[in-house]
């Protein structure tokens, strides 16, 4: 395993919150009865489906472009692998700053991610069958046109991401458990880095599928491995090789690792649906996914982030009946 990686100190973090804030205002944070009655215990929902991409990556994105431009006020443009959420938040942000934005999605991609990219301003490539062939073709396109590639994990990312745990932590300073869905790291190193900031006791618990378990392998093994990538619904959680500076940072600021299935997504996505009403993506109700399957005492207060809400529509309709995936 990689040495370990640093966190962002206060001081950056909130010049990342000044920052953030500048674009979106604080997302909620709510307790919803029906839900709580359903977990036996305290849950504060954190709903980064409410942001203005509905997703929590908007964060990092705005952070990232913009340390970038001071760094480079002569770049041209940048590009990004994704399977959405990335990819809308760094659009977002170069449209901000008058920059080129290309990003690069696996083929067969959210149909309606992609239109959300596209309506941003972005330049939308389709290449590879997953995240990894995705990232290696944007990696090629930045070589040829002279691109900043973006990547997944950046401390940049972490600090503007950490705002959400900041918000959240802040709003609910009892919380003793806090589940973080983990893509390739940002959003737990970010929570990570706001508990450090609160001086937190906050437990924090990473959420990975139990079809992308490079993380989960990768902690057992002391070192990072690939694993093969096969859930159907958590998209925004399907990492086949971990990123050398977020595994450090996971190993040790992670209590524990919970893997959920497909089967206990679709359960939670329809439990947050009937219970709240609102709409997560794969990765935005496995934090749900995990707190059911582990469990709660009723005194024990908990915090999920709702990570995004950007479903297809019709893969949302299937899940809410019930339909095979």
């Amino acid at each position: 395993m990689q040495p370990e990686s640093p966190l962002p100190d206060a001081a950056r973090l909130a010049a990342a919150e000044t920052l953030v804030r500048q674009a979106l205002p604080p997302t909620p944070q709510y307790r919803w009865p029906l839900l709580e009655a359903a977990a036996g215990c305290e849950v504060w929902v954190k709903h980064e489906n409410h942001t203005p991409l509905g997703a929590f990556k908007v964060r990092g994105g705005l952070v990232y472009l913009e340390a970038l431009r001071r760094r480079r006020p002569e770049l041209a443009g940048v590009i990004a692998a994704t399977r959405g959420n990335h990819g809308q938040s760094i659009a977002f942000a170069a449209r901000r700053l008058g920059l080129k934005a290309v990003i690069v999605v696996p083929q067969g991609n959210a149909r309606e991610k992609n239109a959300a990219m596209r309506a941003l301003g972005a330049e939308l490539i389709e290449a590879g069958s997953d995240f990894q062939e995705a990232l290696e073709a944007a990696q090629a396109r930045a070589r040829q046109e002279g691109l900043h590639p973006v990547p997944s994990f950046h401390p940049d990312l972490v600090a503007g991401v950490a705002s959400l745990s900041l918000e959240l932590l802040r709003a609910a300073p009892a919380l003793t458990r806090l589940y973080v869905p983990i893509g390739l790291g940002s959003g737990l190193a970010g929570a990570a880095a706001a508990r450090a900031a609160l001086g937190h006791p906050v437990e924090l618990v990473g959420v990975v599928s139990s079809g992308a378990p490079a993380y989960l392998h990768s902690l057992r093994e002391g070192r990072a491995v690939s694993a093969a990538v096969d859930t159907q619904l958590a998209d925004g959680m399907a990492c086949r090789t971990p990123d050398a500076a977020a595994l450090p940072i996971v190993a040790r600021e992670a209590a524990r690792l919970v893997a959920v299935s497909d089967r206990e997504v679709a359960e939670a996505m329809r439990l947050l649906f009937r219970t709240t009403h609102n709409v997560a993506e794969g990765a935005g109700a496995a934090a749900l996914a995990a707190l059911l399957q582990e469990g709660a005492a009723p005194g024990e207060r908990v915090g999920l982030v709702l990570s995004g809400g950007n479903v297809d529509s019709d893969l949302f309709a299937r899940v809410l009946s019930g339909d095979p995936l």
